[in-house]
């Protein structure tokens, strides 16, 4: 599928990878607007790629586009989407964090048809696995084309993918306690790299495709009984790790859902 023009209002990290994903051959799109926010980063994408435009400001973004993406902080997002005049009908993909659909609704103040995403930075070398809510056929057919799109039923759905992709900076936190401790103990930083993230890597693959096992089938396969992994395993478990993390994901799922401050 090929979408004739796709704005960006916002030209950050997030953009940068999607547009770079998008127009990796073959290109989703004959078009793309940048705001001319974050110049470096827009200029660097006009220079690389003859079909992108630094628009003027960002309603020219709007008026030039049949997607728009929202691309911007939540702590500006009110005053920078209250400031846009939409088209009915417009689709509009949010990618602005811990927002409220409705605030987006009503800040848009037009009836558009309005999708929400999570887009990861994986999305730049089209692996990226992306979540939509509402579930929209063109807007998945296009995170499909940059990695895989996961289209929720429902906002509680939603939610809980956004939860589970905070999970990101603990991924590389634990590979980072790993290679500390292997320094410490006398192996070399860079040894401890090259062999740590091929390991995590490998294990990433088999747990992916449909046909893969159960995380749990998985876990007891490779926790042989009275080996290693399994000793590590239940230390973890047994001194709280577990435990920690439920109640960590159990904060940021209140704080997606507004139940806190």
């Amino acid at each position: 599928m090929n979408v004739k023009s796709i704005g960006f209002v916002g030209t950050g990290v997030i953009t940068e990878a999607m547009v770079r994903g998008l127009l990796t051959a073959p290109a989703y799109a004959s078009e793309i607007h940048v705001s001319p926010r974050s110049a470096h980063i827009a200029e660097t994408l006009a220079g690389e790629f003859a079909t992108v435009r630094i628009a003027r400001d960002n309603q020219e973004v709007v008026d030039r586009s049949d997607i728009v993406f929202l691309a911007i902080r939540p702590q500006v997002a009110e005053e920078v989407v209250r400031e846009l005049s939409f088209k009915a009908g417009q689709t509009i993909v949010s990618v602005v964090a811990a927002t409220e659909r409705q605030a987006l609704i009503d800040w848009i103040g037009t009836d558009v048809h309005l999708v929400q995403a999570i887009p990861l930075p994986f999305v730049a070398t089209r692996q990226g696995v992306t979540a939509i809510f509402p579930p929209d056929d063109t807007v998945a057919a296009l995170f499909d084309t940059l990695g895989t799109a996961v289209q929720c039923q429902s906002r509680k759905e939603y939610d809980l993918l956004a939860a589970a992709s905070s999970m990101m900076s603990t991924y590389f936190g634990i590979m980072e306690t790993l290679a500390g401790w292997l320094e410490k103990n006398g192996l070399e930083r860079a040894k401890g790299h090259a062999y740590i993230a091929p390991l995590f890597a490998s294990l990433a693959q088999k747990a992916s495709g449909p046909s893969a096992e159960p995380f749990s089938t998985l876990s007891r396969e490779f926790a042989t009984k009275g080996g290693l992994n399994e000793q590590v395993l239940s230390d973890v478990d047994r001194k709280g790790g577990m435990a920690a993390l439920a109640a960590a994901l159990d904060g940021v799922l209140a704080r997606i859902e507004g139940r806190t401050s």
